[in-house]
């Protein structure tokens, strides 16, 4: 949800300051959030701007409508008035603001601030080497059926100016995958700005030289009444692929892939008095290799950077979970001269019964390996309980007894560059940290770690990697 705020000066509206968050539960038909939508009304109350604060005090009867419309509305409005608090900051600090240099500076500021943006961005662009430069894709499915579902980016450098299109991707689909067009812009202004003069403030001039195509009949262009609840994992896919249509043409900017999505398991249950409570969290995975060094472990993917994981202690505190293990996925990271990072696993005990939903993508398509670097590997999940065993990666509020272990495991990022290239002393490294074991370092690297001490045994080494040399 988006709060906005106005900002007035003088008794002229010069701005807004805005804030976004996540609020728990906004009704829809499965609390929380559901894996099986089949049109956007059964996702949530959707509001149209709607005044909720006049005057500084609050429409009581929409606060009461959103509390009503909630199963944590208490939460939910909470929630609520901290994201008004934080716009009256915005509001206070601008005024301030204006207050010392006038509205004419600051307009005059803003105007000089655009034009230096734009100027340095459009020559980062201009630096570039022309030319079109494409990747696909495609999501493993649209949470309803079993098709894997087409990405295609094409990103034209031209002079100052950089097209994305994304003419031949996939139309509407009828599962939650669907994304506004707006959505979709932000997510390339992502990929972009990552390359763009990433250490840069962004501001709107930072964008001038990006132009984005997306046609009519595509699911990244949904029109009401699709569902779209799980819009972020294909802006996940679309910004990779901009990020690695682009590698030839960035040098030492390129990166690969990371493992390309939030990853969300949520539990559900009731409390002893019947109250609903939630719990939906994103795991974290790895990012990929790049010509300066491995990717990161257990980061949070790059559609949805400000999460956060719940830790162990406040999550056993708050629900009736333990959690089990929290570790590194070994072997996960794709083999390269750069190692990609390394997913987790995250295994959860239910002390009682409760239901579980998963979101977790990108098993047929996990992050790719660039210049000679392989993929790392995709996601996976079990449940191990009383009643039996059950495997996969999406599921909707499935109910569970207690004693059953959730057990979720994220993807590894892409390697980067030739794995047998990479020194052995760093991949004895890697199996003494334990991101990459023995067998896997023999199979993927070439490397002969002797299992007892840990070191990488020279001569067994050069004979392993000559004879990967031959196979190849």
């Amino acid at each position: 949800m988006t709060v906005f705020g106005p900002i007035f000066h003088e008794g002229e509206l010069i701005g807004f300051a805005a804030t976004r968050a996540h609020w728990q539960d906004v009704g829809g038909k499965d609390p929380g959030t559901t894996m099986l939508s089949f049109d956007v009304y059964q996702e949530g109350f959707r509001l149209a701007p709607t005044r909720v604060i006049r005057n500084y005090e609050p429409v009581e009867e929409w606060i009461d409508f959103l509390r009503r419309n909630s199963r944590l509305g208490y939460e939910l409005i909470g929630d609520f008035y901290a994201q008004v608090a934080a716009c009256r900051t915005g509001e206070k600090r601008m005024q301030s603001l204006l207050a010392r240099v006038g509205t004419d500076v600051f307009d005059a500021a803003v105007a000089n601030i655009f034009a230096q943006a734009e100027e340095i961005h459009r020559q980062a662009v201009t630096d570039l080497p022309d030319g079109r430069y494409t990747a696909s894709g495609a999501l493993d499915d649209d949470g309803v059926g079993d098709q894997p579902i087409p990405v295609e980016v094409a990103v034209t450098i031209a002079g100052d100016t950089m097209t994305v299109d994304l003419t031949g991707t996939a139309g509407p689909q009828r599962g939650p995958v669907n994304c506004g067009y707006a959505q979709t812009v932000s997510a390339i202004q992502l990929a972009y700005k990552s390359l763009i003069k990433p250490n840069l403030s962004i501001t709107g001039g930072a964008f001038a030289p990006l132009e984005v195509v997306v046609p009519d009949e595509c699911f990244l262009n949904a029109r009401e009444p699709s569902p779209c609840e799980w819009y972020f994992t294909s802006l996940g896919l679309v910004a990779t692929l901009m990020i690695s249509a682009l590698a030839p043409a960035l040098g030492d900017a390129a990166v690969a892939p990371d493992f390309g999505d939030s990853m969300v398991i949520a539990l559900t249950g009731e409390r002893d008095h019947g109250q609903v409570w939630v719990s939906s969290e994103p795991t974290a995975g790895g990012w990929g290799g790049h010509p300066h060094g491995d990717g990161e472990s257990a980061l949070i993917s790059i559609n949805n950077g400000s999460f956060k994981n719940v830790p162990v202690e406040v999550f056993e505190t708050k629900f009736p979970v333990r959690i089990e293990r929290f570790a590194l996925r070994p072997d996960s990271g794709g083999p390269g001269r750069h190692r990609g990072g390394c997913g987790v696993v995250r295994g959860y005990r239910l002390r009682e019964d409760m239901k579980v939903s998963l979101w977790f993508e990108r098993s047929h398509t996990p992050a790719w390996g660039l210049l000679g670097g392989e993929s790392g590997d995709g996601p996976a999940c079990e449940a191990v309980g009383p009643d039996g065993e059950w495997r996969g990666l999406k599921v909707n509020q499935l109910p569970l007894p207690a004693e059953t272990l959730v057990t979720v495991r994220t993807g590894g990022g892409g390697g980067f560059g030739d794995p047998l290239e990479r020194p052995e002393a760093e991949v004895a490294n890697d199996v003494r940290l334990g991101f990459v074991t023995v067998p896997a370092a023999a199979a993927r690297y070439g490397v002969v770690v002797d299992p007892r001490s840990l070191a990488a045994d020279a001569d067994a080494t050069r004979a392993r990697r000559a004879l990967r040399e031959v196979e190849r």
